[in-house]
């Protein structure tokens, strides 16, 4: 009886990680389509005002808004905005801003979609860092995962195809900051409340790209400043979601997800710029959702081997 008493007990605890595996996904897809947004805008915007500037523009939105919601908090604003790592909160938004801001030039001289293929090596480096840093084990099965996402994304970039070699460069840089931006998510998730962590992001974010300025500022037309507000808004909910992913699911489990951006902005690219999206797009797009869906199937069979195995070991 009592055996079977703790398998029942395995067993729903199995299916709560199950479901908290689930909404972490979840949660980092509606981030990855909200970031998208933000980089469609941001390519469009580049015609017209330099790209640093349009960072800065971004981080002003996130402010505004979380200025605005803070005041919502009322009395509990003080308790909120505890933290014991503010270090660390400033090395992740420069981390952040870096990594925004090496897109954001990139996207003044290459495609949405090459820009974002190649950030997409990204989850290859979260993978790589997240064994050392938070001491996650990745086994086989993540690796093949990430490695096969990857080799989507060279369908999709097809190497050789003319892209100069400085500019690509950008992109990849900005993956590897990236992927550091996430994994300190990942450590500061485990020990702060949401909301500071959303608040540093956006105060820290403004703070980091306000240095740049005094060497690129060009007054932006008032239409600018709602773009900026509006971006800040999708922001605000696109770390909202990533940090609620972080909170729910591994960092190494999710990285496959990320790919999904090329999904995003190939829809992104054929509404705004009329850029169809090719075989090669729809073929690597194919493998990488494939990749994100083996990450999951793989996780929910450990998951029941797990809940299996002990309940096993009750039973004597």
């Amino acid at each position: 009886m009592l055996g079977g008493d703790s398998a029942s007990m395995v067993g729903r605890a199995t299916v709560q990680e199950q479901k908290r595996t689930q909404a972490g996904i979840l949660f980092l897809l509606g981030a990855i389509g909200f970031i998208t947004v933000v980089d469609t805008a941001a390519k469009y915007m580049t015609a017209e005002l330099p790209p640093l500037e349009l960072v800065w523009g971004y981080f002003l939105g996130i402010f505004v808004c979380l200025v605005g919601l803070a005041a919502s908090k009322g009395g509990a604003l003080p308790r909120l905005l505890t933290t014991r790592r503010p270090m660390l909160h400033m090395g992740r938004t420069g981390l952040l801003v870096l990594s925004i801001s090496l897109l954001f030039v990139a996207l003044k001289y290459m495609s949405l979609a090459d820009a974002t293929a190649i950030s997409f090596t990204s989850p290859l480096f979260i993978t790589l860092l997240a064994i050392p840093i938070l001491g996650e084990r990745v086994d086989r099965a993540r690796w093949l995962a990430v490695l096969a996402g990857l080799c989507g994304v060279l369908i999709v970039v097809r190497p050789g195809s003319g892209l100069a070699s400085w500019i690509s460069l950008l992109p990849l840089l900005g993956a590897v900051a990236f992927a550091g931006f996430q994994i300190v998510t990942r450590l500061l998730a485990s020990t702060e409340n949401t909301f500071a962590t959303l608040f540093y992001t956006g105060a820290g974010g403004l703070a980091w790209s306000t240095l740049s300025l005094p060497f690129i500022w060009v007054t932006p037309e008032p239409m600018y400043w709602l773009a900026f507000l509006v971006q800040g808004a999708l922001g605000v909910g696109a770390h909202l979601c990533m940090i609620k992913a972080f909170e729910l699911a591994e960092a190494s489990l999710l990285a496959p997800f990320n790919y999904s951006k090329i999904i995003w902005a190939a829809a992104a690219g054929y509404l705004v710029f009329g850029d169809r999206p090719s075989l090669n797009t729809l073929a690597g797009a194919t493998i990488i959702a494939l990749a994100g869906l083996f990450v999951l199937l793989h996780e929910r069979r450990n998951s029941r081997g797990r809940g299996s195995g002990h309940g096993q070991r009750q039973r004597p």
